[in-house]
């Protein structure tokens, strides 16, 4: 069968493993896209990430990563939230987790999902492999080219039905199928999701400085926090949904239906009091199957020791002190931190 006949056959495959979108296109990438990279690098914006600056050809160019390839089919998975996905951030006393993060890790679900689509298409004798953020695959660039949506001033993927809440997957294929058009830009002259970072991590539309972004710094980032980051994290103690939340085209997105990814209770609006006094044992039951636990339990308590100390809430001084006193030099000068902005209030600022 031909590849271009295969595609409805192949949308149709995905839709019913439950993908949102779906797009195809040839596995190639303008040269534009490697220069744009370089440059992010160049100018270090990629923070510690090292893993960024290597494999960097293969990442622009699909086929330098698998040169049998002749198709990209790109996918979106809809984990668009049932609740305001920035409701906690007015409630100082609770911690909060990124959407995506509230519940299994969308790795596992996404690529199991994938490799049952693939084997859909190896069974007609074609040549497969699936990725999930997992290899050096230029996801965006590519979702944007197969016409799932466009890069917004966010650098995130935004698609006009789903708004900003797509996981990315992809399968390179040496099935030739007909390429979509391409997504168009539709940001206009909005800069919502520029206004909203609290720590002004877009230096200018469609460019990200990592090394400012509340997602790298509480996820990625190793070592202590830099200070002049810390009122601006609030009470976001993984991840980081602001830029993603406002973006009006949001209001057109259905709850995803994922139950998987369903927020678990328990991590909607974790008090943070709690979360300070997790040990090991407790943070790896707590966070099991969860994204939330790749980071380690002594960079989680860091973050929920910035977080303890932007509460204003002396009633918290005793979790800041604990942390204060922990053996890890990084927790204990987070805790040590939030304990002296803590311990600095005066009595009437508790009421």
């Amino acid at each position: 069968m031909a590849g271009a006949d295969l595609k409805p056959q192949i949308a149709d495959k995905a839709a019913g493993l439950g993908f949102a979108a779906i797009g195809f296109t040839r596995a190639t990438l303008p040269p534009e896209h490697l220069a744009r990279l370089r440059d992010f690098l160049a100018q270090g914006q990629h923070g510690s990430m090292g893993w960024m600056a290597e494999r960097v050809d293969q990442r622009a160019h699909p086929q330098a990563l698998w040169p049998e390839a002749l198709s990209v089919i790109s996918l979106g998975f809809s984990y668009a939230p049932a609740q305001d996905a920035l409701a906690n951030l007015s409630r100082p006393d609770v911690g909060n987790i990124s959407v995506y993060a509230r519940n299994r890790d969308y790795h596992d679900i996404i690529k199991g999902k994938l490799k049952h689509l693939a084997q859909f298409i190896a069974a007609r004798g074609e040549g497969v492999k699936v990725f999930v953020d997992t290899a050096p695959v230029m996801e965006k660039p590519l979702a944007e080219q197969a016409g799932i949506g466009w890069q917004g001033k966010h650098t995130n993927l935004v698609s006009r039905r789903h708004g900003s809440w797509l996981f990315l997957g992809e399968i390179y294929t040496t099935l030739a199928l007909a390429a979509d058009a391409p997504g168009r830009d539709h940001c206009g002259s909005c800069t919502a999701c520029q206004s909203a970072c609290p720590t002004q991590a877009f230096p200018r539309p469609y460019t990200l400085d990592a090394r400012r972004c509340i997602s790298y710094l509480t996820i990625e980032h190793q070592g202590p926090i830099p200070e002049e980051f810390r009122p601006g994290i609030g009470n976001r103690i993984y991840g980081c949904d602001d830029c993603l939340a406002v973006c009006p085209w949001n209001k057109f997105a259905e709850a995803g239906r994922e139950q998987k990814l369903a927020a678990r209770a328990d991590l909607i609006a974790p008090p943070l009091a709690e979360l300070a006094r997790l040990d090991e044992p407790a943070f790896r039951q707590r966070f099991s199957g969860s994204p939330v636990k790749r980071i380690g339990r002594n960079r989680f308590v860091r973050n929920v020791a910035i977080a303890l100390g932007n509460s204003g809430d002396p009633a918290l001084l005793p979790a800041a002190r604990a942390l204060a006193a922990e053996p890890d030099p990084v927790v204990a000068e987070a805790g040590g931190w939030a304990a002296a902005r803590l311990g600095a209030l005066k009595p009437e600022s508790a009421a």
